[in-house]
C-alpha cells in the first residue's frame, strides 16, 4: 500500500508536539479493514534560495508492533537517562 493510500484513510486522533525547530505529529488512523495504525511525522522548516519549505519524515507503526515499539522506546530513553546523562 502506498503512502498516498495510507494518508487517505480516516484520521481518528491527532496530537501535535512543537519542539524547537521541529514539529512532531502523532496521528492515529484506521484502514478500510478497521485496523488502527499510528503515523509519527517529524517536520522541519528549511530554507532554500526561493523561500522556505518543510522537510518531513514519517514512520508508520502498526497495531501489532505497539507494545514492542513502546518497550524499546522506554528502554532506550531509560538507558540515556541513567547511563549517558550526568
Amino acid at each position: 500500500m502506498s503512502e498516498k493510500e495510507f494518508t487517505d484513510q480516516e484520521e481518528i486522533h491527532s496530537k501535535v508536539l512543537r519542539a524547537g525547530r521541529r514539529t512532531y505529529f502523532f496521528d492515529v488512523r484506521s484502514t478500510k479493514a478497521g485496523d488502527y495504525y499510528l503515523t509519527i511525522t517529524e517536520s522541519k522548516r528549511r530554507y532554500k534560495e526561493d523561500g522556505y519549505f518543510y522537510e518531513k519524515h514519517k514512520v508508520f507503526l502498526y497495531k501489532e508492533d505497539f507494545n514492542k515499539f513502546l518497550e524499546a522506546l522506554q528502554h532506550t530513553v531509560e538507558h540515556i537517562k541513567t547511563e549517558l546523562l550526568p
